[in-house]
């Protein structure tokens, strides 16, 4: 009888590490993949000490556009959609989306410098154009 006992312990033991291992390895991965969406206006209300980890969403404005030498990479300030007069400067080192330009909608992810003027993107995504939107009949 003894023997059966511990045998129900070691199976209640190995259950639970499994279980809580599994537990850790969800949580650990929601907390790493978890980034805010935000306008332009709604990041600088938060503050820069708060945007460790972000997705921003603006419209590329036409001043200060500087492209990289090598071809890769773009420093440009990103403009709230509501109020024009909100923007954020954006570094992004990297491949260079040929819909970018002035005054499309762009997805920026990455973080503020630690500096705290400066949003270093690491991945940039231009909305697509109105062209692919299916027409009314």
């Amino acid at each position: 009888m003894g023997k059966k006992n511990n045998q129900k312990w070691i199976y209640i033991v190995a259950f639970a590490l499994v279980f809580s291992g599994i537990g850790y390895l969800v949580w650990s991965g929601l907390s790493q993949n978890s980034v805010y969406f935000l306008k332009v206006s709604e990041a600088l209300a938060m503050g820069t000490e708060n945007l460790s980890q972000a997705r921003l969403f603006g419209k590329v404005s036409a001043k200060e556009i500087i492209r990289e030498e090598s071809g890769l990479g773009v420093t440009f300030n990103l403009v709230d959609k509501d109020d024009q007069s909100k923007f954020i400067k954006v570094k992004y080192l990297g491949a260079v989306p040929d819909t970018f330009k002035p005054g499309v909608e762009v997805i920026v992810e990455g973080k503020i410098a630690s500096d705290g003027q400066l949003f270093l993107a690491k991945t940039l995504m231009t909305k697509c154009p109105s062209k692919y939107k299916k027409k009314a009949p």
